[in-house]
């Protein structure tokens, strides 16, 4: 009896090990995958050639390097000066209608940045009603007047502050919500105004949580591709597109992407710094709630003004807008074709959700379950996505991809005299790995969120009870994770549905998106029917925002 018992044990320590390996082979194998796209960009710009990135150098690069840092600092200054300063009225002062500004100040990161362009050209172009009504009203004529160019740097900055300075909101308010009030009254106490007291003491405790905000609207913003390719502002991004698809070259194209690749990176770096450095912002034990000041008078009329200016025109305008623009359009959402492009949308945004959170599942639960510097380093090559544009991913998937699928066709041509075609390049599932490793850190953080409320004990009951790992996934974490996972489905989906680059370039043939079709009927000048797609994926991109909203509304 006893030797059975011996037996059995060694069994089912056999079985949990080989669970945990392949597990582990899973996890590396998706770790891999993250880092294929870089290692091709790496590799497909330095087999480039000198000739092709001396011109460049030559040519376009300065320009397209000087227009992406530009419009990075624009960016950046936009999205401090009005997150920190709305995240600091709503948190420490309180005035008319700061319960629901403080809610509202999240809705503009349903839009995506080139559906706000879009919106604003209808509005402030030279055909557009605010020019319009200028002339009709001074008697003007075209050249009677100046008014500022939408359709450039700056135009692109500011629809890319409008939507990303929520980033920095929500960090700096969670920053402020935990921060004690003993240092500020302290300073107070000192001698100091509320002012000078903010400057010295709440705002350097806050500086970590500020500058991961900005960080990572920094990388939305080097990202982007629709809005800066509307305007016609030529940044590394647009560089990707016009070399690949304008020019055919792909080795300038891959070179390009490098210098975008290490930008992103180096910020990625720079990010992780920052989280890392936030650790040590501790308030200690004795901690004492911040009583909010209350504002009367013009002091309440101005806080109320700055906080609901972003919401207002971030948000209530563009929608009002891109109503009137899609009522007087001819784009018909009950269309087969309008049909297509939303079931196109769909399938995507779904398939790569679903594989998404399962690889985020596979990778979460191996540095859960064998916590090391390997699960360590797989889990932060599977982040790397987040900080790398998703031009370079597609220019790094379509490399590798395409040079396989042309070896196989001339071997099998060679061989049985019979062609393959293009096998997995201009593939659906070569575009949702593509997004898989664009968005696989935020499923992750979702998950790892959820998961750190499974004690560690009950890993332990489960295992004492003959549980594999696999087992303790399904029968215990899973189910306590059930609304983590769904929030990551959530996000993925709506991340999806507005990314735009990788579609673009790795798309099957005839297999447009909403996104697709409102930049490209953007592109042809009809913003009227630009309005309907972008109204979709807008009210698509709504929920997750709704959510995040109800966790502001419950920090109080």
């Amino acid at each position: 009896m006893a030797e059975t018992r011996v037996f059995a044990a060694h069994a089912t320590r056999r079985h949990i090990s080989g669970g945990a390996r392949a597990l582990a082979g899973l996890a590396y194998l998706i770790a891999a995958i993250c880092v294929l796209p870089m290692l091709a960009v790496l590799v497909a710009a330095l087999t480039g050639g000198t000739d092709t990135i001396s011109h460049l150098m030559e040519t376009v690069l300065p320009r397209y390097a000087a227009s992406t840092l530009a419009l990075v600092g624009l960016v950046a200054t936009g999205t401090l000066a009005i997150g920190v300063g709305a995240a600091w009225l709503v948190t420490m002062t309180r005035f008319p209608g700061v319960r629901i500004l403080e809610v509202a100040l999240v809705l503009p990161l349903a839009f995506p940045a080139y559906v706000l362009a879009y919106a604003y050209t209808h509005v402030l172009d030279h055909p557009g009603v605010v020019q319009s009504t200028l002339r009709d009203v001074m008697g003007w004529g075209p050249r009677d007047y100046w008014f500022p160019e939408i359709r450039s740097l700056g135009g692109a900055a500011l629809m890319l502050t409008l939507v990303l300075y929520p980033y920095v909101y929500l960090l700096t308010r969670a920053a402020f919500l935990q921060q004690s009030a003993t240092a500020f009254l302290a300073a107070r106490a000192l001698g100091k105004s509320a002012w000078q007291a903010f400057w010295r003491v709440s705002l350097p405790m806050a500086r970590p949580a500020i500058a991961g905000g900005v960080l990572l609207a920094v990388m939305e913003t080097i990202a982007d591709f629709g809005t800066v390719a509307y305007f016609g502002v030529q940044t590394l991004a647009t560089g990707i597109y016009t070399s690949w698809f304008a020019m055919a070259d792909r080795g300038g194209a891959a070179q390009i992407a490098l210098c975008l690749l290490a930008f992103a990176l180096l910020l990625a770096v720079l990010e992780r710094y920052q989280r890392g450095e936030a650790r040590y912002h501790n308030t200690g034990k004795r901690r004492q709630t911040m009583p909010p000041a209350q504002l009367t008078g013009w002091r309440a009329g101005l806080a109320m003004a700055l906080c609901g200016v972003p919401v207002f025109f971030g948000c209530i305008l563009p929608i009002i807008v891109l109503f009137e623009m899609g009522l007087g359009s001819e784009q018909d959402l009950l269309s087969r074709r309008y049909v297509g492009f939303i079931q196109n949308s769909l399938t995507l945004a779904g398939a790569a959700a679903v594989l998404t959170v399962l690889a985020a599942i596979a990778v979460g639960f191996y540095q859960r379950l064998r916590p090391g510097r390997r699960a360590a380093a797989a889990g932060y090559a599977a982040r790397l996505g987040y900080a790398v544009p998703g031009g370079v991913i597609a220019v790094g998937l379509m490399v590798p991809f395409a040079a396989f699928d042309n070896a196989l066709d001339a071997w099998m041509r060679a061989t049985f005299d019979y062609s393959t075609g293009l096998l997995l390049t201009g593939s659906i599932w070569l575009l949702v790995g593509a997004y898989m490793v664009r968005f696989l850190a935020a499923a992750l953080g979702a998950y790892e969120g959820g998961q750190s409320t499974v004690h560690a004990n009950m890993d332990a009951a489960a295992r004492s009870l003959g549980q594999t790992p696999v087992g303790t996934l399904r029968r215990v974490h899973l189910p306590i994770l059930t609304p983590s996972l769904l929030t990551a489905l959530l996000i993925v989906f709506v991340d999806v549905m507005k990314e735009l680059p990788a579609t673009l370039i790795m798309r099957p043939f005839n297999y447009d998106t909403l996104a697709v079709q409102a930049y490209r009927l953007a592109s042809d000048e009809r913003l009227e029917g630009a309005a309907v797609p972008s109204l979709v994926i807008v009210a698509v991109g709504l929920l997750p925002v709704i959510l995040i909203c109800r966790q502001v509304g419950r920090r109080h």
